[in-house]
């Protein structure tokens, strides 16, 4: 590893502590050289899960996307890092506890929208604003007006959007 001032490739680690249920592990680390301390998270590699993306393209899923597409919502307001990070633990919880390794953009957004209306409706509107694309000024306003009332942004008289089929594929089917 590293170290981020110096770039010295010695460094040795401090502590160690497992982080979120297990699934990940934070190292306080000192260069050698200059004394400098930060600090790394080890998380598995999700080569397995992949993303479908409303145009058809597959991806892997990337931590670092889902982390700045919240920043950019909740940019300028008063959600902490650590609420951030929270809420992309949250996501990635979810989307293991899934049977399948094919996951669409659509469900992610979902959840992610899920998550920030409870953390803050203005970074909510910010993110669904982007995710779901709005291309009528009129759906955006029915949106604004649903939390602006307590309401789920769906009209009484409309059924949710149904998931799409990405979301019913299993493990099994997503293997060559």
């Amino acid at each position: 590893m590293n170290c981020p001032d110096c770039t010295h490739d010695r460094t040795r680690v401090i502590d160690t502590e497992a982080r979120t249920g297990g699934t990940a592990v934070r190292r306080r680390r000192e260069c050698r050289c200059c004394s400098f301390r930060f600090t790394t998270y080890e998380r598995p590699a999700w080569d397995s899960l992949q993303v479908k993306k409303r145009d058809g393209a597959l991806e892997p899923f990337d931590r670092a996307k889902l982390r700045a597409g919240i920043e950019r919502a909740v940019e300028k307001r008063d959600v902490t890092d650590t609420t951030v990070t929270s809420l992309i633990d949250q996501v990635e919880a979810t989307l293991q506890e899934r049977e399948t390794r094919l996951v669409s953009s659509n469900r992610i957004g979902e959840l992610v929208s899920a998550q920030l209306r409870e953390v803050d409706v203005v970074a909510y509107i910010r993110f669904v604003s982007v995710y779901k694309a709005f291309s009528d000024p009129e759906a955006f306003r029915r949106e604004l007006d649903a939390v602006l009332d307590g309401t789920s942004g769906v009209d009484e008289g409309q059924s949710p959007q149904p998931t799409t089929e990405t979301d019913n594929y299993h493990s099994d089917t997503t293997n060559p």
